[in-house]
């Protein structure tokens, strides 16, 4: 899956134009969970967080790939080596040799935009979905209890203005959507059943509003990365009238999306509260 229209410019200039993080400034420098790295760019699975040690380079340290992930090519210096995505080509970083810094005497130095991070252990492909229905944490906090989503990320797309903030967004006049990124497990779960899920999540059949929330920003709102997700989308929108529901959720292709503030991520989770406009109601 190509996941290049929905990625800010910040992480196109490392992945698409070869660009570099500040040192020590990546999310994923101090970081050591159990799980995997993915490919921002396209998902596939890259490396095992148990192959990852602090170099004290700044940027995230690797000494062992997961088996045919990365490709190498001569950086365009002419002296260092570069790595890639195997299957996207996005690029990753640089790898060097002789360090002496692990037995396996190598170091993938990888830029942190250039990563997702999952906590499964096993993972070896991912795929991904944007949708937006009421207010964030709720479709978040629902979401993460479905089998087979590997993570979530609340955030704003569809609008007209770079990088907003939340209080850009609920000005109501950005044209932004408030959203969810999902990235789940393709052989655990569908991207039909993860629709069918999202509309039983929320109430479809609201406009500008969800629940007591009131605005532009809370409409239902699916958006497909290709051809396939869109005809997917269209498929469960027409099962659902056909049983008689009237919805109002909206159908658009990818755009940028913009990861929202770090408070609002996990919201329920860190402050221990419960959805007030969203719940679970069995629809087919």
């Amino acid at each position: 899956m190509d996941k290049t229209k929905s990625l800010s410019a910040v992480i196109l200039n490392v992945v698409k134009e070869k660009g570099t993080e500040p040192a020590f400034s990546g999310e994923y420098d101090h970081f050591d969970h159990a799980g995997t790295y993915l490919c921002r760019q396209c998902g596939l699975a890259l490396f095992r967080a148990h192959t990852k040690f602090h170099s004290g380079c700044g940027w995230p340290s690797f000494d062992e790939e997961i088996n045919g992930a990365i490709s190498y090519e001569v950086d365009s210096d002419g002296m260092r080596t570069e790595i890639l995505c195997a299957r996207c080509h996005a690029h990753l970083g640089h790898t060097f040799k002789g360090e002496g810094l692990t037995k396996k005497n190598v170091r993938h130095c990888i830029n942190s935009l250039s990563l997702d991070f999952v906590t499964d252990l096993t993972i070896l492909d991912t795929e991904e979905a944007i949708v937006a229905g009421g207010c964030f944490w709720g479709v978040e906090y629902l979401f993460k209890k479905l089998p087979g989503v590997l993570k979530t990320e609340v955030g704003y797309i569809g609008g007209k203005k770079a990088n907003p903030s939340y209080e850009d967004v609920c000005r109501g006049d950005t044209g932004h959507y408030e959203a969810v990124r999902i990235i789940y497990d393709p052989n655990q779960l569908t991207n039909e059943n993860l629709l069918k899920y999202f509309f039983e999540i929320h109430d479809p059949s609201q406009g500008n509003r969800q629940g007591p929330d009131v605005g532009t920003q809370y409409q239902s709102a699916i958006f497909v990365y290709d051809d396939r997700q869109q005809k997917i989308a269209l498929s469960v929108v027409n099962l659902l009238e056909k049983l008689g529901n009237r919805l109002t959720t909206k159908i658009f292709p990818v755009s940028t999306f913009w990861r929202a503030e770090l408070y609002h991520q996990d919201y329920y989770t860190k402050t221990g509260k419960q959805p007030y406009c969203h719940q679970y109601i069995k629809k087919f």
